[in-house]
């Protein structure tokens, strides 16, 4: 008898189940690691093995053959450090352990990919899973549930179906998390609208230097119909990097380079001594971000003052933002990485387009130096951990052209409203990428600025003062609304005569 196929929707159930292990115990913002590591294990442990034994009938059984052809593989996996030996252990009074050593294991004999990759996990931690017994029980279910779970590629109906899995883990675990959520996941129609607004081409270097889980960096990726690209990332969080190192990994990227640091304070991407150059720059980075530069303090006091001196990339030399909204740290640091001709889209709270001070200063340079393509306004409550709207500004490097485009997404009926969230659907993708493709003013949806009408608000970019979405009221027939009344007063005077009469009828 075959064995049961499964589809994208039964996998991404049963791994949602899993999670009633720890649910109610710990916070999903700390669960999803123990989660989305063990979806790993599990995926790579069937994996091999299905592969080793189609190499077995294929050598007729030889299984010296079987191994050293299985060597060549993406990577190796040891009989101790598979998925089935976890379970056959899952009753050991220290499975917490074994399951540390397996991933170790894991690590040490793939290293080229996945060294590291498992630093900030610990199945036999105290702190987080409990005493030895809450913690074996715990571990124990956790096992026996993804033991239910057949992961070998010819048991799954679709393509993907293993990253697309992580992907929808990571987005519910973010929609749990609130706005936590929103540091390590930018919602999928956001990342596919940025995506193809940059339009990444065959041999782009594409990066995103807060890459969170990575799921904005594959979305871009995707857009590769050849796949020959080169994806580069950074993440501040640890544990953040691992889940992307992962993400990538499980979407067959191998050779993505994520790294793991404060990009403003230490990027780690540098070529010949500077910043790397990227054809394609895509970022969701932390809205106003406050104590940006902390990374540049060293041993100086509480008053210490950011400088541009201070970087030795020199990316603040157009303005210091202030010292607690980090945005336009991440714009001057991602523009300083765009290679000639490259695009950059970035997603960005709208106090960016107008506030004043150094902000409006460096506004004024980016402006000036014609680096600005476009403006656009998304609805409200797209994001995880924030109600308010946001933009996303489109960068060109070596552009043909000296105006800007507006265009307002944010109204009502571009998205689709939902009870906690609200969410771009394809035809409201669709319509913001031909709009921009189009690069026309379109009636109280975009608007082409020219330089002079920019300089003239003083290099403001609040869209209001460019698309004018005002919905002008009918006017009001006040003769056809004193007729209605007049009218209304008649049958009044009716209604109120017939009461009488049966009023008198009554005898009341």
């Amino acid at each position: 008898m075959q064995s049961k196929q499964w589809t994208q929707k039964e996998v991404n159930e049963t791994l949602w189940r899993a999670c009633d292990t720890f649910r109610g115990k710990i916070d999903s913002s700390i669960y999803k690691d123990y989660i989305l590591v063990m979806l790993f294990m599990k995926y790579i442990s069937d994996v091999y093995k299905e592969h080793y034994t189609e190499l077995l009938e294929k050598y007729d059984g030889d299984k010296e053959m079987a191994d050293r052809q299985i060597k060549l593989d993406r990577f190796t996996l040891n009989d101790a450090s598979s998925f089935d030996d976890l379970y056959q252990n899952r009753n050991a009074s220290n499975i917490g352990e074994i399951i540390n050593k397996a991933l170790a294991d894991v690590e040490e004999t793939n290293k080229t990919k996945l060294r590291g990759v498992f630093k900030n996990i610990d199945y036999n931690s105290e702190s987080i899973l409990g005493n030895t017994k809450e913690r074996n029980t715990m571990l124990k279910d956790l096992l026996e549930d993804f033991s239910k779970l057949d992961l070998r590629p010819s048991r799954l109906l679709g393509e993907d179906v293993i990253g697309n899995a992580y992907e929808y883990l990571i987005s519910n675990f973010a929609s749990d998390a609130g706005k936590k959520g929103g540091e390590f996941f930018t919602p999928s129609e956001v990342s596919e609208l940025l995506s193809r607004l940059v339009k990444p081409e065959e041999n782009d270097r594409i990066y995103d230097p807060t890459c969170g889980s990575g799921s904005l960096l594959i979305k871009a990726f995707d857009k590769v119909h050849s796949k020959k690209a080169q994806i580069y990332g950074q993440e501040r969080n640890g544990q953040t990097q691992s889940l992307a190192r992962m993400n990538m990994f499980l979407h067959s990227i191998d050779d993505a380079k994520i790294a793991w640091g404060d990009t403003i304070a230490n990027p780690l991407h540098i070529e010949n001594g500077k910043l790397m150059k990227f054809q394609v720059v895509v970022a969701n980075p932390p809205f106003s971000l406050d104590k940006w530069a902390s990374g540049f303090s060293g041993e100086s006091n509480g008053d210490f003052k950011m400088e541009s001196s201070l970087d030795p990339y020199k990316r603040f030399d157009w303005g210091v933002p202030p010292k607690s909204k980090g945005d336009y740290a991440f714009v001057q640091h991602m523009l300083h990485s765009l290679a000639e001709g490259g695009r950059m889209g970035v997603v960005l709270p709208h106090g960016v387009l107008f506030r004043g001070a150094s902000e409006g200063k460096i506004r004024k340079e980016i402006i000036d130096l014609n680096l600005l393509d476009a403006v656009i306004g998304l609805p409200a409550n797209l994001f995880f951990g924030t109600s308010i709207p946001a933009t996303i500004l489109i960068f060109k490097q070596n552009r043909n052209r000296d105006n800007i485009l507006f265009i307002d997404a944010s109204q009502d009926d571009m998205y689709e409203k939902g009870k906690n969230q609200n969410k771009l659907r394809e035809e409201d993708i669709k319509q913001i990428v031909d709009a921009y493709e189009k690069y026309e003013t379109e009636d109280k949806f975009s608007y082409v600025a020219t330089k002079k009408e920019i300089k003239e608000n003083e290099y403001n970019l609040n869209i209001p003062r460019y698309v004018d979405t005002f919905e002008e009221e009918e006017l009001v027939d006040l003769k056809e609304v004193q007729e209605n009344i007049e009218s209304i007063k008649a049958e009044l005077e009716e209604v109120e005569t017939e009461m009488k009469k049966y009023l008198e009828e009554l005898g009341v």
